[in-house]
């Protein structure tokens, strides 16, 4: 059974603003969770005539929004979620992370994944173009984990600004499909790297 809101009568136009700035989380913003479990059904019906659709993952405890594939008989819309076109390395590291989730949830272990910093370089290190400066690979791989950070696929823990959950959100955006294929993109990463090419790689 939905837990109920502890606040007054939940308006809709707040919940919609929140949805359209990024995505809405449980433990962030209960307020406006519980609101969107009360009032699921107008929110759906709201955002479909934008030509979008809500990702609600209750037992997860995260929702947003994603552009809803055109129907044939349906007029083509502008896009109101913009893509995000990511880098080689950025790709690469949420490969990685989103194989070491599913690694984490098969061990039953631990609900939340908390990599240390330099365990996510050392994930890295193996595709990044080779370099004989340590400290340059290390300065590349902290700005491809901040890039990951600012997509909200990582975060920091507060207090201990080297080591990061990995966020379950991840999972929607990396489906099992795509980890299904993840052996044959390791061997593309693999021949990138291989090129040596570092204007890719600094991506």
């Amino acid at each position: 059974m939905r837990e109920p809101s502890a606040t007054a009568e939940p308006q809709l136009p707040p919940l919609l603003v929140a949805l359209f700035r990024g995505v809405v989380y449980q433990e962030e913003t209960p307020g406006p969770w519980h609101d969107l479990l009360r009032l699921e059904s107008q929110v759906r019906d709201q955002v479909a005539l934008f030509g979008l659709e809500l990702m609600l993952y209750e037992s997860e405890g995260y929702a947003f929004l994603r552009q809803r594939p055109r129907q044939e008989d349906e007029a083509e819309l502008p896009r109101l979620i913009p893509r995000r076109p990511l880098g080689y390395a950025v790709s690469l590291l949420l490969a990685l992370l989103r194989k070491k989730l599913a690694e984490h949830d098969a061990g039953g272990g631990e609900a939340r994944l908390v990599l240390e910093r330099d365990q996510i370089v050392e994930l890295l290190r193996l595709f990044l173009p080779e370099t004989v400066n340590e400290a340059r690979l290390v300065d590349r791989a902290d700005a491809h984990i901040g890039k990951v950070v600012e997509l909200g696929f990582l975060r920091r823990l507060k207090g201990d600004p080297a080591r990061f959950e990995v966020r379950r959100i991840l999972a929607a955006f990396v489906d099992a499909q795509w980890l299904a294929d993840f052996d044959a993109r390791l061997a593309e990463y693999h021949a990138h790297a291989g090129q040596g090419s570092s204007a890719s790689g600094d991506d």
